[in-house]
């Protein structure tokens, strides 16, 4: 889940990337670039620019106060098969290792959770197009993989929502985190037809499912949910409905698709993410449901209330998508 969904409508951009990983409500500041910028893939997001020409800025606190959540939410359960895959094209890394594409990286989350749960020599190439969110995620990768083997990262700062399959060239492995609901069915379909083309598995974790239990529960629990779930879908957006899309993408390109529930398990001793999250999944249903805005506040100060005498518990759903596509030269 994440804070974007108060911000504007998805756009094209041209020459730049939209981000694509977790966001919060204020602008952080602008760093030095930390790559060029060669050919990359898109997707699309729902944060607007305060200006048109300027990239989006998601600040860093938000990602870093998810990032235990998210690390707990995963289904380590899909690691097993993916280590299996990914022994099969060992014979077929490069000098580099295991080249792992991970799209919408943000402060690079996935790679901290990732890369040490992975056996051998890895090459991460971080995407994004929040060059500030790049400096964080190549200075806070592994340096080793989970047997010693070096790890090594480059940054590409980049469009990722015209995907061609060049951008994956020499991919051995693709992955994003919160990403798949903030993209359309083309681009879906984009993501699907690259990773097959290149004949690299997708390891794509933490999309809303479009429910979410509070304990104790308030008459206005459904009303948001629905207000929240309308507002993940505007503009052509797939919302929940993103990992059923991503399946049938996939499949439709010979892939075996796993999925597996990934909720945020939120109760005491996450209070400050259970109430950053509260409030923008209510400002979310609000946006959508302007005739919310009274009671969604009144339901926000009770809600934040419990929160804050430890007696809220959220759970919110995501689910986790493992696709296997099928080797490049293997028998169809």
């Amino acid at each position: 889940m994440r804070l974007r969904e108060t911000a504007g409508t998805a756009r094209p951009l041209t020459g730049t990337a939209r981000p694509l990983t977790g966001t919060a409500e204020q602008p952080a500041a602008e760093a030095p670039e930390s790559a060029a910028e060669p050919p990359t893939i898109a997707a699309g997001t729902g944060a607007t620019p305060e200006h048109s020409d300027d990239p989006p800025r998601y600040a860093p606190e938000w990602l870093r106060l998810r990032e235990p959540a998210d690390a707990a939410a995963r289904a380590h359960d899909l690691l097993d098969p993916l280590r299996v895959r990914l022994a099969d094209r060992a014979g077929r890394a490069t000098h580099d290792g295991l080249v792992v594409h991970d799209l919408g990286c943000g402060t690079g989350s996935m790679g901290r959770w990732l890369a040490p749960l992975l056996d051998g020599a890895q090459h991460w190439v971080l995407h994004d197009r929040d060059p500030y969110l790049l400096h964080f995620a190549a200075v806070g990768t592994p340096r080793s993989a989970a047997d010693g083997s070096r790890v090594t990262v480059e940054t590409r700062r980049g469009d990722l929502a015209r995907l061609t399959p060049d951008a994956l060239t020499g991919a051995g492995l693709v992955t994003a985190s919160a990403l798949l609901d903030v993209l359309t069915a083309r681009e879906v379909g984009a993501l699907a037809a690259a990773c097959a083309a290149a004949g690299c598995p997708a390891l794509l974790t933490l999309s809303v499912a479009g429910r979410v239990e509070l304990t104790p529960e308030h008459p206005l629990d459904t009303e948001i949910t629905l207000a929240f779930n309308d507002h993940q879908r505007r503009s052509g957006l797939l919302g929940p409905d993103a990992v059923s899309t991503a399946a049938e993408a996939f499949a439709a390109h010979g892939a075996t698709v796993r999925t597996r529930s990934a909720p945020w398990r939120l109760g005491p001793d996450e209070a400050a993410l259970a109430g950053q999250w509260l409030r923008g999944w209510v400002a979310a249903a609000v946006e959508q449901r302007p005739e919310l805005r009274e009671p969604a506040a009144r339901y926000v100060e009770e809600r934040h209330a419990a929160c804050v005498a430890g007696e809220l518990r959220v759970v919110v759903h995501h689910t986790d998508l493992l696709a296997l596509c099928r080797p490049k030269g293997a028998a169809s």
